[in-house]
């Protein structure tokens, strides 16, 4: 039963609503946008963070969590392991299942090498799955990559590192042709034309969409290929250590059933990460909108063995996350319900920013609507926004909600809610790590050969913040350029003795560092035991 206050928010939404869509918020100004960063964004709560004392990014700042995991002990000692007694031997070795694991996998088989695709979860367990939104590509008339270029790199505050963002969008229209080959069905008009909208801080309308499960349906055709192509892939068990061979190139990686915890070694040419974010970690006890394997695995396993971070200490609240009901907390309310003209209203019935901000901006006006304006609605689980999700049918008619964003209106569906008829209120939730491993425009680590990177573990393709539709364009574009890479490296590699030394070595500089800890790493699983007194 909602409360007064709940009634009386819903109704002045109601009566404000021919109004708020006529209403047309001013963009906020550069110099706005910072201040409002500053005072409001989670990024910016120095208390949040811890100093890292060992590792090549020493001295550099991370979520408390994240640092206790890149600092902790190993969840094996040398010992434990007969690097002779080799279970798998493949040319590529692809740690993670999701879209940049498949893509990786195909490009790899496709260059001749022996890929093998490794997965603690299924394969397609993976935050590609949740992806809702759409893709970028420049590929219309009236847009270019210069355009799309322009767009994210001030949209992740000039911070991208350029060649990364440039191989992005340059490779975004082929991408996309890829995926339309390989079978994605994307939404087309009747003459085969593909569809595209507007995403926050976009210029152009560049955002191709299956509907609002843009990212299951692209997963669903990649895991298709790489069965059908009967590449191998070993599910249910995770990569909890990386090795090296004698000359410090990565050679492969320790493996561990997830039900038996047998340990197996994989020994390989070339080795790709593509492990996927860190959403489950639950930074500043935030919700999150991500799959239940997000636990930063990639990132410790390449720190381990001393491949550099780029920008760990950034990551993306996704301003609209699903506040209410309490059992889809945290849930993605996709950007593309606010690209179909549905709007963020305060508890008075207000807009109070334009509707189409970057995703920085936007969960930080949220936060601050919610906290100093006093202008959020209580959920009974904290304070929320309205997106006011009728706007939509009365600006593009009846039937719009249920064509372009279904699995939505099915999901509030399933609590009684219709969103054709009520909005639905949101908060910011956790959802992308912008920061992660270091690479170069090949994919391969910047200090560690061999070790290559795709997807969510990367960092420094967004810059410090990312673009709608720019992360499943990113595990495409990158996936399929660490398979190519790696497979040409593979064919040039020969392994030599394999050793885990790197493990001692790290307890070494630990223990030099005063760093005194019981944490194990990987997480590899969120821990949500309940806890009693």
């Amino acid at each position: 039963m909602y409360s007064k206050e709940f009634q009386e928010s819903l109704k002045a939404v109601e009566a404000a609503r021919e109004a708020n869509i006529a209403c047309e918020p001013a963009r906020m100004t550069a110099d706005e946008k910072d201040k409002l960063l500053a005072a409001y964004h989670p990024d910016y709560k120095k208390s949040e963070f811890s100093v890292l004392q060992i590792g090549p990014n020493k001295g550099e700042s991370v979520p408390h969590e994240l640092c206790e995991l890149l600092q902790a002990h190993s969840r094996i000692s040398e010992s434990d392991v007969d690097l002779n007694d080799i279970r798998y031997d493949v040319d590529v070795l692809i740690i993670g299942g999701g879209g940049a694991g498949a893509s990786a996998a195909i490009e790899a088989d496709n260059a001749g090498a022996k890929a093998m695709i490794v997965t603690k979860l299924r394969m397609g367990d993976a935050n590609t799955m949740m992806a809702e939104g759409g893709i970028q590509a420049a590929d219309k008339p009236n847009d270019s990559p210069a355009i799309h270029f322009i767009d994210a790199y001030g949209g992740g505050h000039y911070a991208a590192k350029r060649e990364l963002l440039a191989k992005l969008v340059c490779d975004a229209p082929e991408a996309i042709q890829w995926l339309n080959g390989l079978g994605v069905e994307f939404d087309k008009a009747p003459d085969g034309t593909m569809i595209t909208t507007h995403g926050g801080g976009t210029s152009r309308k560049r955002m191709h969409a299956a509907k609002d499960y843009s990212g299951a349906e692209i997963m669903r055709t990649l895991r298709d290929e790489v069965l059908n192509r009967g590449i191998p892939v070993v599910d249910f068990t995770s990569a909890i250590e990386l090795i090296l061979d004698e000359n410090g190139k990565a050679a492969g990686a320790v493996l561990m059933n997830m039900e038996t915890h047998e340990l197996m070694v994989a020994r390989a040419k070339t080795v790709i990460i593509a492990t996927g974010g860190a959403g489950r970690m639950h930074y500043q006890g935030f919700p999150t909108s991500n799959h239940y394997g997000a636990t930063a695995d990639g990132l410790v396993l390449g720190y381990r063995v001393g491949a550099k971070l780029l920008y760990a200490d950034t990551l993306q609240y996704h301003p609209t996350g699903a506040a209410y009901p309490q059992q889809i907390f945290g849930a993605l309310v996709t950007e593309k319900v606010r690209s179909l003209g549905a709007k963020l209203i305060n508890r008075d019935g207000k807009v109070f920013m334009h509707p189409l901000e970057t995703r920085d901006v936007a969960a930080a006006s949220i936060i601050r609507e919610c906290s100093d304006r006093g202008e959020g609605v209580d959920t009974g689980n904290g304070k929320a926004v309205w997106l006011d999700t009728p706007m939509i049918e009365a600006i593009g008619g009846e039937g719009t909600i249920e064509r372009r964003i279904p699995a939505m209106m099915r999901m509030f569906a399933s609590y009684g809610i219709d969103i054709r008829r009520e909005p639905i209120l949101v908060y910011p939730t956790l959802h992308y790590q912008n920061g992660g491993l270091d690479i170069n425009v090949n994919g391969m680590t910047t200090n560690v050969e061999n070790l290559f990177v795709a997807g969510e573990a990367v960092g420094g393709i967004h810059g410090r913040n990312r673009l709608m539709g720019n992360s499943l364009l990113d595990i495409i574009v990158f996936g399929r350029n660490a398979g190519k890479n790696a497979a040409s490296a593979a064919s040039e590699t020969h392994v030599g003795a394999l050793t885990l030394g790197h493990i001692s070595r790290f307890d070494a500089e630990r223990e030099a560092a005063g760093v005194v800890t019981d944490a194990v790493s990987p997480k590899l699983l969120p821990d949500y035991t309940r806890k009693f007194n």
